[in-house]
């Protein structure tokens, strides 16, 4: 077991083996980070392997001001809305003002449901609605950072996660009416 900064001053110098070290440590975590962003595994993969490339890359830029594994999450998160982008699937866009906004989500639904039955839900989202619940709800970015990453509006941010909600929520009642 080495440390984040030799692991790093390892990668630095393309030693191989802490290279492949750093990918089989992390790449678990990073797979499961890119499909959240991705419609299928196959895609996942793709963006997980893109985002190990500039890892690779840019490892000797990174400061050791936070953890590895974040700097790491940033740029996966980072290389799976530069395919977003590119892809302009930014559909379902709507007002903030002109949402509808269901009742509350019953509690006892979310509390019996395990986390890998909730990322299956997220998983049928519209990718736009996905993608800003994701940075939102998950990541803990704010709106404004949400809009500067997808070049988008800030009400646009807003709107998406509030659809993101309401799809969850008639999701969720309908898995508790069965």
């Amino acid at each position: 077991m080495m440390s984040d900064e030799e692991l790093v001053q390892r990668c630095v110098r393309k030693e191989a083996k802490a290279q492949e070290y750093l990918f089989k440590t992390f790449s678990g975590r990073m797979l499961g980070i890119c499909s959240r962003y991705s419609d299928s595994i196959e895609e996942a993969e793709d963006i997980m392997q893109e985002g190990f490339i500039k890892i690779f890359q840019k490892i000797d830029t990174f400061k050791h001001n936070g953890s590895l594994e974040g700097w790491m999450k940033r740029i996966m998160i980072n290389t799976a809305l530069d395919l977003f982008r590119k892809n302009k699937n930014f559909r379902y866009s709507i007002d903030i003002d002109t949402i509808e906004y269901t009742s509350e989500t019953n509690q006892h639904v979310l509390e019996s449901m395990g986390a890998k039955d909730l990322l299956k839900i997220i998983k049928t989202m519209p990718k736009g609605f996905r993608t800003v619940f994701n940075l939102y709800a998950i990541e803990g970015y704010a709106h404004k950072e949400i809009a500067n990453m997808l070049e988008i509006t800030e009400s646009t941010s807003k709107s998406q996660y509030s659809r993101a909600r309401t799809y969850l929520q008639k999701i969720l009642q309908t898995e508790k009416s069965i």
